[in-house]
């Protein structure tokens, strides 16, 4: 039997990537376990083991430490990522008994370059499964329309005093270092479009490289008669419910003036007299209530899966306006839950929407595009559905040939 480990911040983390693909591992035979910094109750399982109070407490004074470095960041470029401290995972039994080790979204004080290199030490494969961008570039999570990660990162666009030696360029050497000592060092990308950056970085470019999407449980999220869905979140049957979700309306990534462009637009257009948006993963905000010119309902932070699957059902369309995405779980929960997915033609988005079919690629930043889609969806009752591509047991077919194709060059 196949032993996996799998490492991640914390099991909400990565769009719950790792405890989604723990269930699909334990389905299909294969022994998977997961290593988590931070404890979470929604989540309680033997299969997870979590760090100790020192490692926790480390993790909070790595975090002070990167706020005191990107005081100077700039914050329309998103966030940027020097691991400085970590935590030696080497010692925990699951890690010593696996076949193979997954590092997922493993940041903010969980592990560091140190702690990737004990990892390797062991001798096994080390898969790092890419979230978004941070593997492959001098630090930065998105680089945007820069790509100097295909050569080498230096004069960082998100610094205000970039240098040639800036931190982007000594953490491009650190990972250059880490990345060319090992040949046990595995990448994953869940999106064709990080796939396709991988394969330019001068990181990475070396590197095995593989395709494999994020898992969806289909199981939980899937459709049901939306008249009960919005009864259930208390909304008019005859209201159209339009969706949006993010953990911060305030993030760079997201796209949240494009989102708030377009409903101005439809209102302005008055074509739709009985509108309600939806806005779930934030918590209220009076700045942004007063900004849509609709009713509005704030459903805050959606601890689990079958509040978050009636918000899906409730909804007539949901938007994903993001500017910068790799592969957004959101998108793969609406379309299971029958809801077309309306979102620019960036990232990892194109890879889940079939335009015009359960949903619509809108132009890239182009908030008319976005009302558009939204019309269009509305007009022609678009369904939404997952390709099959994503579906489960093809996710962990291709999980299972990567491991296989490993061990047979390892040997």
């Amino acid at each position: 039997m196949i032993k996996v480990v799998q490492l991640q911040y914390s099991t909400a983390s990565g769009g719950s990537s790792a405890i989604r693909l723990q269930k699909f591992f334990l389905k299909h035979n294969i022994q998977s376990s997961i290593i988590s910094l931070l404890p979470d109750s929604l989540n309680s399982d033997e299969k997870i083991k979590y760090s100790d109070k020192w490692q926790q407490n480390k993790s909070k004074l790595d975090n002070r430490l990167q706020a005191y470095l990107n005081k100077n960041v700039i914050k329309s470029y998103g966030s940027f990522s020097y691991p400085l401290l970590g935590s030696d995972v080497t010692g925990f039994e699951e890690v010593q008994h696996a076949d193979f080790i997954y590092i997922h979204w493993a940041l903010n004080g969980f592990l560091n370059f140190k702690s990737i290199r004990k990892l390797a030490e062991l001798n096994k494969p080390v898969i790092l499964v890419m979230h978004d961008m941070w593997n492959i570039t001098g630090g930065c999570h998105h680089s945007f329309t820069c790509e100097k990660y295909k050569s080498a990162c230096n004069n960082c666009q998100m610094f205000l005093n970039p240098s040639d030696n800036d931190r982007s360029a000594k953490e491009f050497k650190a990972k250059l270092k880490l990345y060319s000592k090992y040949n046990n060092l595995y990448f994953v990308s869940p999106s064709k479009w990080l796939f396709e950056c991988a394969k330019q970085s001068a990181l990475t470019k070396n590197k095995p490289l593989y395709y494999i999407p994020n898992a969806i449980d289909n199981k939980f999220f899937k459709p049901i008669d939306k008249k009960v869905a919005k009864a259930f979140l208390n909304i008019d049957a005859d209201e159209t419910v339009i969706a949006f979700g993010a953990v911060s309306i305030e993030s760079p990534y997201k796209g949240w003036k494009y989102m708030q462009g377009a409903l101005e637009i439809l209102h302005k257009q008055n074509e739709y007299k009985n509108i309600s948006v939806l806005i779930f993963g934030s918590d209220y905000s009076k700045e942004v209530a007063d900004a849509i010119p609709f009713k509005i309902k704030f459903m805050g932070y959606l601890k689990d899966v079958y509040s978050t699957m009636f918000v899906y059902n409730a909804a007539d369309v949901f938007i994903v306006p993001s500017v910068a995405d790799n592969l957004p779980t959101t998108v793969q929960e609406s379309l299971c839950c029958g809801t077309p997915v309306v979102g620019f033609n960036i990232g990892g988005i194109p890879d889940m929407i079939r335009h015009k079919e359960n949903g619509y690629l809108a132009k890239y930043k182009d908030a008319d595009d976005i009302v558009n889609g939204i019309k269009f969806c509305l007009q022609n009752e678009t369904k939404g559905f997952l390709l099959t591509e994503f579906d489960p047991s093809m996710i962990v077919k291709k999980h299972v040939e990567m491991m296989e194709e490993i061990k047979h060059v390892g040997k």
